[in-house]
């Protein structure tokens, strides 16, 4: 990308209206707002656990476990919830935790993995599973994100943005379950880049594996700044940052 145009996509995203601005009446960036609404359905059931009892009318006792740790965990943090709170609030007697899980720390990765299969599979639906073209679905996904961080207030809704930093350091096998996570979900990302560099709606001269780096360090950069800020502004610029630099 030349430096001229790299100075365009920036401005143009400074530019645009925040996701605040557009809650109060401002256009959306996504003519269709229905698109941007369905995006931001999928992304709050699933965030919230409520996907997978769509999909199953009775959890088993252990996901009934790891949901409501899930929902727990991202209003506090890994090391200060205790096992108590988590099997209190499902009403589970301490012994059946520790018929499925060893360890606080197996459990952790075992969470952090329901967490990471529902979300790659919340991208496969949204990201390959719509009739829109490649760019507008990567837009639409960011576009999705920021509405769902408006209407939670801009608080963390992702449980990897939450507890990554925390327990990357002192768990080698919660770290793996992230790491995995975050190359299944660029390896989704390219799929998108590499169907719409085809369709012609993707610059071709970007390497997709690159540029998929880039769309998820942006999307995971600007969630982070959403919740320390309070503000869905740096998703909004996000997705028209993308849709400028990845335009045909």
């Amino acid at each position: 990308m030349s430096s001229g145009r790299l100075r365009k996509a920036i401005s143009r995203a400074k530019a645009s209206p925040t996701f605040d601005q557009v809650s109060k009446g401002q256009p959306s960036l996504f003519s269709d707002g229905n698109v941007t609404d369905r995006v931001t359905f999928l992304l709050t059931n699933q965030t919230t656990g409520l996907f997978s009892r769509q999909l199953m009318t009775a959890p088993t006792t252990k996901v009934r476990i790891l949901e409501a740790a899930q929902g727990i965990m991202l209003e506090k943090s890994f090391h200060s919830v205790g096992l108590n709170e988590i099997l209190a609030s499902v009403k589970v007697p301490k012994g059946s935790f520790y018929h499925y899980f060893a360890s606080k720390e197996q459990f952790g990765a075992e969470l952090l993995r329901h967490y990471v299969d529902q979300n790659s599979e919340r991208m496969r639906t949204i990201l390959l599973g719509t009739d829109l073209d490649a760019l507008q679905r990567l837009v639409a996904y960011v576009d999705g994100a920021a509405a769902m961080m408006l209407e939670g207030c801009c608080k963390q809704v992702c449980l990897v943005a939450k507890l990554a930093a925390e327990v990357s350091t002192f768990s080698e096998s919660m770290r793996e379950v992230l790491a995995q996570g975050s190359r299944d979900s660029r390896d989704i990302f390219e799929r998108v880049v590499r169907e719409g560099q085809a369709s012609g709606c993707i610059r071709k001269d970007l390497a997709p594996a690159v540029a998929a780096g880039i769309v998820q360090d942006l999307c995971q950069g600007a969630m982070h700044r959403a919740h320390i800020e309070r503000s869905a502004a740096a998703l909004r610029g996000a997705a028209q940052f993308l849709r400028e630099y990845l335009a045909a």
